[in-house]
């Protein structure tokens, strides 16, 4: 509860607004002028230098305005222009200047002719604006400024809020250094370096905190927001190379995204993810039982491949950790891959590259044929094997499949009843199965005897699933004409040396589990997995989720939201709605999904609720993780 009096002081470029006013003016009447570029440029520099006390700010103004030539008939566009560049969390958050409105201030040392109509729409009136004015020739150009105003001099800023004599604490917000001073100078009693649009290391070192954004700032002074939580607060960390797409995508949506470029072993990682909220990782990193009971703030696991192997799903569902992966974004990329491999293992071409390099020529059809007519065998008819299918055909290969499950056939892929009916009668036999421990050797020597003899054998699925041994001797005694192996039962956490038993084998494509390793599949993971964390951070939807019940909400809409994880256990619902009436909260909607271990509750209801009833909600015996989302 704030009982003295506040005063909020907000410098204006780069802080309301994401621009530099003047630089903004420049480009409008620089707009025809051969040395353009070169004459912004000296702008910018000459403002930076005034903003960091280089230069006095007297000079600083002199040199700008002689150089834009600009006249009062261009003002109009500028301000047009910066109407539509206002800091984001600015805009979001003009509540908080309609009802704080006789506590906020303008101090700026731009110019009142541009930043009265910009902040007069966030309910600043003109008096609460103290700012430099222009001087105009007879024909409107600018010529100069008022000199006799405080804020044209050299730490003017400190001088206006003394001849303010403003009662109750002062606390000022800005980008520059001209800003930190009036604390310096002690005439504000806090200083909060507003980092949004840019960061200047003389202004953060010495502020007394760090806004990135205006939530921030009201956050730490307990004022209402647009959002509940900061999300510069919430810090995300993303290991083993993810794509920066990743990074650039989960920053600019304001959260703090550290990036790793390997993957940590278990120790590395449980002392990494004490503060952490959301993990990103590949297939290298492990999640075990001991990280997640180490995850104190972990709300997500994002995998930015296919397989969750590597993550421990029930001990993060236990904690109400949510956990997604990316199962489309790279099924392209192995799908080629696997094409590609089919017709160099048909045609031999690996060995006679080979030869080639060993400065051998042996041009020869045997062993060399067409796809064309040749049968496929596909095991596991998911959405690569699917998709394998459709291009394989398209290649005149007759494809036939086998799958577990009862899936329908694309095109006219025929589906056979047993594996065994399946391996007699291919030609290339391609591996498509899941991360399921009970596949472990799946694919040995009695699968392989049961090929025919001379086919081809290509894994781009898991390691494990193949008895490499048992392979490896298939290779060398005929029984298979060759392979191509992507995966294998160990793999090692980076780059360097490596060793398999089908190292050195004629006809055998060995690659370094690259299936989806394209540069366009790295691009889509890491646009769709950061929009499944984004959509649970910001709205709570689970959709896609691999280890949790899954849920799709409706857009929030002037309300607050209450996400309720808990054990799935009789009387849990009861207890949660039974608090709710009894505080008579407005319920606009509820949603309510299961699994056999865990529930997950959504109440959304108006903003105005007794704030009593969170704490009895996080109380409700069974309760894993509660939130408040608005």
């Amino acid at each position: 509860m704030i009982t003295e009096k506040r005063n909020y002081i907000f410098d204006f470029d780069s802080t309301l607004t994401r621009v530099e006013a003047l630089d903004v003016l420049a480009e409008i009447t620089l707009q025809d002028n051969p040395k353009k570029g070169e004459i912004i440029q000296e702008i910018i520099d000459i403002t930076n230098l005034g903003i960091d006390g280089e230069i006095s700010f007297t000079e600083s103004l002199e040199r700008r305005i002689k150089l834009l030539n600009a006249n009062e008939a261009d003002l109009s566009g500028l301000v047009a222009a910066l109407k539509k560049q206002v800091s984001k969390s600015i805009e979001s958050n003009k509540e908080f200047f309609e009802n704080f409105a006789d506590n906020i201030y303008v101090i700026s040392c731009g110019f009142k002719e541009f930043i009265d109509p910009i902040v007069e729409e966030y309910n600043i009136p003109s008096e609460r604006v103290f700012a430099n004015t222009f001087k105009f020739a007879k024909d409107g150009k600018i010529i100069s400024f008022d000199a006799d105003n405080p804020l044209s001099q050299h730490n003017g800023k400190i001088q206006c809020l003394k001849d303010m004599n403003l009662e109750g604490e002062i606390q000022v917000i800005g980008d520059g250094y001209s800003d930190y001073v009036t604390r310096e100078a002690g005439v504000a009693d806090k200083f909060f370096a507003y980092t949004e649009n840019v960061s200047r290391v003389k202004t953060t070192e010495n502020a007394d905190h760090i806004a990135p954004n205006l939530d921030e700032f009201l956050y730490v002074n307990k004022l209402p927001r647009n959002i509940s939580y900061p999300k510069n607060r919430i810090k995300i960390l993303l290991l083993e190379n993810v794509h920066p797409d990743a990074f650039s995508k989960l920053s600019t949506d304001g959260f703090s995204v550290e990036t790793v470029s390997k993957s940590l072993s278990e120790d590395e990682l449980i002392e990494k993810i004490k503060d952490v909220h959301v993990l990103g990782i590949r297939s290298k990193t492990n999640v075990t039982q001991r990280v997640v009971a180490a995850a104190e703030k972990l709300m997500v696991v994002s995998a930015f491949c296919i397989g969750t192997k590597q993550i421990d799903l029930e001990a993060c569902k236990e904690k109400g950790i949510v956990v997604f992966n990316a199962p489309y974004s790279n099924t392209r990329s192995v799908v080629e891959l696997a094409i590609g491999e089919i017709i160099m293992l048909m045609r031999s071409v690996f060995q006679r590259s080979t030869e080639i390099h060993n400065g051998q020529w042996n041009k020869t059809a045997e062993g060399s044929r067409e796809v064309r007519g040749k049968k496929l065998g596909i095991i596991g008819y998911g959405n690569i094997g699917k998709q394998l299918s459709v291009l394989a055909e398209a290649l005149g290969m007759d494809v036939y499949y086998y799958d577990v499950e009862d899936k329908l056939a694309l095109g006219n892929a025929t589906k056979m009843n047993t594996l065994k009916e399946l391996l007699g009668i291919s030609d290339v036999i391609t591996l498509h199965v899941d991360d399921n421990a009970a596949n472990k050797n799946f694919f040995g020597e009695t699968e392989i005897s049961q090929m025919k003899d001379g086919a081809h054998l290509v894994n781009l699925s898991r390691g494990f699933v193949v008895d490499i041994n048992a392979l490896a001797n298939a290779l060398k005694s005929g029984k298979i004409a060759g392979a191509a192996v992507d995966v294998y039962p160990s793999e090692p956490r980076k780059n360097g040396e490596f060793y398999t038993e089908l190292k050195g084998l004629s006809n055998v494509i060995l690659t370094p589990h690259v299936g989806g390793s394209t540069e366009e599949a790295q691009r889509d993971i890491a646009d769709f997995v950061p929009s499944k964390i984004m959509a649970y951070i910001n709205s709570g939807n689970t959709v896609d989720a691999v280890n949790f019940p899954n849920i799709r909400l409706p857009r929030q809409t002037n309300a607050h939201r209450f996400l309720h994880i808990h054990k799935n256990v009789p009387g849990v619902m009861a207890k949660i709605n039974k608090i709710l009436a009894k505080y008579d909260l407005n319920i606009t909607g509820q949603y309510l999904s299961t699994d056999p271990k865990v529930g997950y509750v959504i109440t959304d209801l108006d903003k105005e609720y007794n704030k009593e009833v969170i704490e009895k909600l996080r109380n409700v015996e069974g309760t894993i993780k509660f939130r408040v989302l608005y």
